[in-house]
């Protein structure tokens, strides 16, 4: 079947790249210590449905190029994804120093749906199904042959030339990443999948149990002393208590709860424990109010610092089909459709609320898109195989403090190395953003890592990796398709 499909894609390929002429050469290089290596915006026409015979239309797909370091014209081509959020360019960060190494060009399509590149101006649950990993897939593939024969035709060579390409991608665009490799191995030497969340999840209990390990014994019993602290003032006076920490704009309850797990969840995710645990800490040795250390530090880190608006948990503002940001109200609509990563409660010994349970999220997924949309985990496990994904060549990473990493392939099995990074503050995407993930850290910077060592390890063995794949299929070949 998936073969089938490939050469279908193959045949409308040639339909539209013969149509658009050549891009202009990429701009120079970022500038030291720049956040992207470029924000140039390019463009080209993406299928809107790779899986009907009949529906031929078409949108605009935004991408991004970066050519300074590539060894023209067979150097490699790093085809890093971009995942769940508007892509405004290519990050600087360790992928850089890895294209440097090797001679790569870099490109970087932005998710269909996603910031510039929707399809449709009104975000409807009816508009919305398109949006799925499996289409995304497809964009990719078609994306790559593109490239490449823009490649071809800038370099005056055949058409069918073949550039060496590796694909890489953290967090979402990590499994993205991995599936492709799986779907679509003729069409890279290798992936990195980066804290890759191949295997999706109903109720994702791990997820919160990682928040307790992460936070460490004390840190964790004073989370959850604020749990049940705030779980009993919404009770009896839920207005001041949503006030205090800046979210009083959210209604449901359940939203405020999620709200306040997130707060602490996303600081150990993205390796910032130092900003939440010792203040907390400081605060129970102090007897002070432990709600209002807590809400000092929401306000002050998680929605001042990382920028995070408490609108983006409401129910009402994710219903809005024409929002200011879209990614939320997207993104949601891929966890009630396909992946679901239900960030539930744990029966004993919770961090979060009992009440941001399973019935919350499928009420949420009800309310926000409508009857009749909800996660079928099964099939999608079933589709792309989960942990026990048969592919090979693919380096799975994950960092020791992130949550999400047991939704990550965590053991190594054949042509598929899995390393976890260990260190107080590797997170998500340790081994391109380093430490800590969040703020940004030009050319991923370990050194304010807790253990630079564990992360550069990693990354020499990736290195080893990447070259030892791209050796392999590095001959050019011609009629690949």
């Amino acid at each position: 079947m998936m073969g089938s499909r490939a050469r279908i894609v193959s045949l409308l390929l040639l339909a539209f790249l013969f149509a658009r002429a050549a891009e202009p050469i990429a701009a120079a290089a970022a500038p030291a210590g720049s956040r992207h290596l470029t924000q140039d915006e390019r463009w080209m026409n993406q299928r809107l449905d790779h899986f009907s015979p009949t529906d031929h239309r078409q949108f605009k797909q935004r991408y991004f190029e970066f050519l300074d370091y590539h060894r023209a014209p067979s150097g490699p081509v790093f085809l890093r994804i971009c995942g769940e959020s508007a892509c405004d360019g290519i990050p600087n960060d360790y992928l850089a120093v890895l294209a440097k190494k090797f001679g790569a060009a870099v490109v970087t399509p932005e998710h269909r749906y996603y910031g510039k590149s929707s399809p449709f101006k009104q975000l409807t649950t009816e508009n919305l199904r398109f949006l799925s990993s499996k289409q995304a897939l497809f964009d990719l593939a078609v994306f790559r042959q593109y490239y490449q024969e823009s490649l071809n035709a800038r370099y005056n060579r055949s058409s069918g030339f073949d550039n060496p390409w590796f694909v890489i991608g953290i967090s979402y665009a990590g499994a993205l990443s991995a599936w492709f490799r799986l779907k679509f191995p003729h069409l890279t030497c290798g992936s990195l999948a980066s804290s890759g969340v191949v295997l999706a999840v109903y109720n994702y209990t791990d997820f919160d149990k990682q928040v307790g390990e992460s936070a460490g014994p004390q840190c964790k019993a004073i989370l959850q002393e604020i749990t049940e602290l705030v779980d009993e003032q919404l009770r009896l006076d839920s207005h001041s208590v949503k006030t205090l920490f800046g979210a009083q704009t959210l209604k449901n309850d359940g939203d405020f709860l999620f709200f306040l797990a997130d707060a602490a969840a996303i600081t150990f995710q993205y390796g910032n424990p130092d900003a939440l645990c010792p203040q907390l800490i400081k605060a129970k040795k102090n007897r002070k109010n432990l709600v209002e250390a807590y809400a000092q530090f929401v306000k002050g880190f998680y929605i001042k610092e990382m920028e995070t608006p408490p609108s983006s948990y409401d129910r009402e503002y994710l219903k809005e089909t024409t929002p200011e940001d879209s990614s939320t109200r997207l993104w949601w609509f891929q966890v009630c459709s396909e992946v679901a990563y239900f960030q539930v409660a744990p029966k004993n010994d919770s961090v979060r609320s009992a009440r941001v349970n399973t019935k919350y999220h499928l009420d949420l997924c009800r309310y926000v898109f409508g009857e009749g949309v909800y996660p079928d985990v099964f099939m999608t496990n079933l589709y792309y195989g989960g942990t026990g994904i048969a592919a090979s060549k693919i380096v799975f990473t994950n960092g020791s403090q992130d949550p999400w990493r047991h939704a990550s392939k965590q053991k190594s099995s054949k042509d598929m190395p899995s390393y976890l990074m260990k260190c107080r503050n590797c997170g998500h995407g340790t081994d391109l953003r380093g430490c800590p993930q969040w703020p940004f850290r030009t050319e991923g910077d370990s050194s304010n890592c807790s253990s630079p060592v564990a992360v550069s390890t990693v990354r020499q063995r990736i290195a080893k990796h990447i070259d030892l794949w791209l050796k392999q299929c590095n001959k050019p070949s011609v009629g690949a398709l």
